[in-house]
């Protein structure tokens, strides 16, 4: 059974509203005619970015191999740091003692602070969960306890000096019970208050609340009834990218999007896949973050316009063309593949050009949606990249069904999922008893 309130104790408790937000300022610019899509700025207190929007991931406010100069080079607009890793090295007293974090790593444009709630399910292991907040276990030494509270994450944020922070929600996979993530949801409605009461600095920092509720609209009706009665400068869409089916994650982010306020900035947390980015931007959605560009890159993998590369294969030991003849990256302009080929997971430079590479292709393809959207030519942009990423037209069902509910046509080669499920489930029956396969086996 659904509850009815944050404080059931407390029935008549008054809701603390965010009054104004000095600290930022949100306009929107253009709308596609078609779909949400939607270009505006959010103008923060060091920088004023433009959206639709991707955020790399900087953990420990840096990175790896890049400076904090070509992340200006690469037109990032906002970084986005941990609250957990920041807490731990170097540390509050030395954040406090150097200015914040813009000052220590030389970084003048927009910042985001994760609250350090995601690893409430990355750390899962390491931590425990109760209503004051999250302990952990220090993952450099585990006989070190951290006890992480609304309070104290946003204390931390303070010190980090972020133009956006985020609340501390309870983070819980979208897949969990049902009973676990609506307690989940109350929590987090709570840890709000909490939080915006915990803000020492809201004319020049920004608190963000972050919707829960899983995958179950009624959750998430809820959560986002409550969380804008705080009248915050922005929304969070958080709990997902857990494993669940793209099919109820782009139908629960549409819902969200419509439930949202029009007049504020909406941050679809944990995404970064090209075509997750698309569909996203189609539904409303204005900011992204993800490690995934960084970390693939460290793999010897680089995005391109029809996938992703692996630069380890031996086809391209002798290939003398960059990795995207049209990218006008520093790594495109100057390196082959031959010899990234050589020198990706071997070397370190690989790293840090295969990673320059990657931001400068997640910034392009935000770039042509923002650039789409203001010359109205959205749809036509949809499936231009649509034909690129999948030449043989066989573009996932549950993006031309997102793409459709917003009134894109995209047309694709797959057949339906509920085709595909009979025809998984028939050669199952057929294939699996006459060759003696335990279907069991390996789950």
């Amino acid at each position: 059974m659904v509850g009815t309130h944050a404080y059931p104790d407390e029935p008549n408790r008054t809701v603390p509203a965010i009054v104004g937000s000095p600290a930022l300022k949100f306009t929107v610019l253009a709308k596609c005619n078609t779909s949400k899509a939607r270009v505006s700025t959010m103008e923060l207190p060091h920088f004023t970015a433009q959206l639709p929007m991707f955020m790399p991931v900087g953990t420990k406010a840096t990175m790896k191999g890049l400076t904090a100069k070509q992340l200006e080079d690469l037109d990032i607009h906002v970084l986005l740091c941990n609250t957990y890793h920041m807490a731990l090295k170097p540390g509050q007293e030395l954040l406090d003692a150097m200015g914040g974090v813009h000052k220590w790593m030389g970084w003048k444009r927009g910042m985001l602070t994760d609250s350090g709630g995601f690893q409430m399910v990355s750390l899962m292991d390491l931590s425990s969960v109760t209503e004051d907040g999250v302990e952990f276990s220090s993952p450099y030494d585990p006989t070190t306890r951290i006890m992480l509270t609304p309070e104290r994450s946003v204390s931390i944020q303070n010190s980090i000096g972020a133009d956006i922070m985020m609340q501390l929600d309870d983070v819980v996979n979208p897949m969990t019970p049902r009973d676990r993530i609506e307690e989940a949801m109350w929590r987090s409605i709570r840890w709000l208050d909490r939080s915006i009461a915990a803000n020492a600095n809201p004319e020049r920092q920004n608190l963000l609340p972050i919707i829960q509720g899983g995958l179950h609209e009624d959750l998430r009706r809820i959560c986002v009834e409550e969380m804008i009665k705080r009248n915050a400068p922005g929304y969070a869409i958080g709990g997902l990218s857990g494993g669940e089916a793209k099919s109820e994650f782009w139908r629960t982010v549409s819902l969200c999007t419509d439930l949202l306020p029009q007049d504020k900035p909406r941050y679809c947390m944990g995404i970064g896949y090209a075509l997750d980015l698309m569909v996203c931007s189609s539904l409303g959605v204005d900011q992204f973050d993800c490690v995934f560009p960084t970390r693939t890159a460290r793999f010897g993998n680089a995005l391109v316009p029809w996938g992703t590369m692996s630069l380890k294969n031996a086809q391209f030991a002798s290939d003398h063309r960059p990795i995207d003849p049209t990218c006008p990256c520093p790594t495109c302009a100057r390196y082959t593949r031959a010899y990234l080929h050589r020198i990706v997971t071997r070397e370190t430079t690989a790293c840090h050009l295969l990673t320059v590479h990657n931001i400068a292709y997640q910034m392009n393809l935000m770039r042509g949606i923002r650039t789409a959207i203001m010359d109205q030519r959205f749809p036509d942009h949809v499936r231009e990249f649509c034909g690129n990423m999948y030449p043989r037209g066989n573009v996932p069902q549950w993006a031309v069904d997102a793409f459709a509910s917003v009134g894109i046509a995209v047309e694709t080669t797959m057949p339906p999922l509920e085709v595909v499920s009979i025809i998984d489930a028939v050669v199952e029956d057929a294939v699996a008893p006459a060759a003696g396969i335990d279907t069991a086996v390996g789950e």
